[in-house]
């Protein structure tokens, strides 16, 4: 059998290891049931979705006949670091700097790894960014999130 799009090839492989990896990593957890679902419940049935959906463009990698074939080009290592980086750094300060100043210094660290970064689209990303994660996780979830530096209290 031919790959017809070696971009969709390896994508859809990608997904389907991480999916079943994610799958197989859940059933450490209680499942619970469909009406009272425990900790592996969710992550379960995403890694199975995932799965799912990397065979279905596997499938159209076999398929769909593509102009060139859609050879997979140079690996990004310096957006790919850079992202990592900033996640990482997210993890380390949020406790510390709470989430008003780490949520931007997420998104303005990751957008310089795009080639369209702009202070501007990053400022704004932000500031909508925290909006809506004060409005889900901490007034609507209420989960406790530490929102300033812990040198200014609570």
């Amino acid at each position: 059998m031919k790959i017809k799009s070696q971009r969709n090839f390896w994508s859809g492989l990608m997904f389907i290891a991480i999916g079943l990896s994610f799958a197989w990593g859940a059933t450490n957890y209680s499942f619970g049931s469909s009406a009272n679902p425990g900790p592996g419940y969710f992550p379960f049935g995403l890694g199975l979705i995932l799965a799912v959906l990397g065979a279905l463009v596997i499938f159209t990698a076999l398929t769909i006949e593509t102009a060139d074939g859609d050879p997979v080009g140079a690996f990004a290592w310096r957006p790919l670091l850079i992202i990592l980086a900033s996640v990482a750094l997210f993890g380390f300060l949020l406790p510390r700097l709470g989430m008003v100043i780490c949520l931007p210094l997420l998104v303005i660290a990751s957008s310089v790894a795009s080639d369209e970064f702009t202070w501007k689209a990053s400022l704004i990303n932000a500031a909508v960014l925290i909006a809506l994660s004060y409005a889900v996780f901490v007034a609507g979830l209420k989960l406790t999130i530490p929102l300033w530096p812990t040198m200014f209290g609570a």
